[in-house]
């Protein structure tokens, strides 16, 4: 596998800058002390979702929240922008390729085994700075209207064929898909991953800027199939029970299975680690995970919180997640071999 640059992102500028400002004006301190009973936390999750979860902890532990709402990419960048000066103590990101981009700066101090032991080890760095909080699975959404179930692939890889020529939209520019295609270099080389992306390319998939998009064009017929990660296509049928879109689960061999996380960490230059360390413990207790469960549709990665209704198990897939420390280290490289691809419209 080649390693990209762990020291840029393929985000515009402009974009960092915009963030450091955000963060220079909001008049927080960098570094909280040990003994304080407030923390700052940088989220690349919605407010939507975090924001009840954090009041929440609040109010059981008595410990402030701030929070700094963000696409996780742009809030890793912040992150190597403050250096040592960073005022946050907590950092969850969307995907695991902005933790890795970050571990491997050494930005992120290392977990007690405790909170690392709340779940299975293929869903924690391996090196011990980040945890997994909620997983997703990679799957092929199609419209039930328009394709057969035996026309259906049996490995994501039969996609970049002639068969699937304009039928299968893709989000090229969106974190998860750029996760998975890291994946897909660390399992197969770079050369094998071109490859399949140049005939995803050759074929005009549909671009879409992202999965909920994507299943949205699917429901409408507008597009047969798309990758897209589970929870997509559940929201949506749990919006309109009659729309067309359906998810079709790949073998857990294969590639296209990939089990994506969302997951936290404590900065290295946290003054504050214990209390950003039990923000990680509430977020994995069985409240918190049945929120995640019920309200986003994703996989609960603790045992005793039931997954949601109609998902196949997801210890069917676990032993066939990579190694997730692999996506931060190769993320850089990934954005410029989609580019390389042809695959952007």
């Amino acid at each position: 596998m080649t390693n990209g640059s762990l020291r840029r992102l393929g985000t515009a500028l402009l974009v960092v800058v915009a963030v450091v400002a955000v963060a220079c004006g909001s008049g927080s301190d960098a570094g909280s002390s040990e003994g304080s009973s407030s923390i700052l936390l940088y989220s690349g999750r919605d407010k939507e979702l975090v924001q009840p979860l954090i009041d929440a902890f609040t109010e059981s532990s008595g410990i402030t929240v701030e929070v700094r709402y963000a696409d996780s990419a742009e809030l890793a960048l912040l992150i190597q922008t403050e250096g040592d000066n960073s005022p946050a103590d907590v950092f969850i990101s969307q995907s695991p390729g902005a933790l890795g981009l970050l571990a491997g700066e050494d930005r992120l101090a290392t977990l007690p085994d405790d909170l690392l032991g709340m779940v299975d080890a293929g869903f924690a760095a391996s090196d011990g700075t980040w945890v997994g909080l909620s997983g997703r699975v990679r799957v092929v959404v199609y419209n039930s209207q328009l394709v057969a179930p035996e026309d259906l692939p049996t490995s994501v890889l039969e996609l970049a064929g002639s068969a699937y020529a304009g039928r299968v939209a893709v989000a090229p520019t969106n974190g998860s898909f750029q996760d998975f295609v890291t994946a897909m270099r660390s399992e197969l080389g770079d050369e094998a991953t071109l490859a399949w992306l140049e005939g995803l390319a050759v074929n005009h998939a549909p671009n879409y800027p992202k999965n909920s998009a994507i299943v949205e064009a699917v429901g409408r017929g507008e597009v047969e199939m798309g990758l897209v990660n589970h929870y997509y296509n559940l929201r949506a049928l749990e919006a309109d029970p009659s729309v067309a879109s359906v998810n079709h689960f790949l073998p857990a061999g294969d590639v296209g299975s990939l089990v994506i996380v969302t997951g936290g960490a404590v900065l290295a230059s946290s003054g504050a680690s214990s209390q950003a360390e039990d923000l990680l413990r509430y977020l994995l207790s069985v409240d918190a995970q049945s929120t995640f469960s019920t309200q986003t549709q994703e996989y609960p990665l603790i045992d005793g919180v039931a997954a949601p209704d109609g998902l196949p198990a997801l210890s069917g897939y676990a032993a066939d997640t990579i190694d997730y420390d692999l996506l931060g280290d190769g993320l850089t490289g990934t954005i410029e071999l989609i580019r390389e691809s042809g695959i952007e419209q």
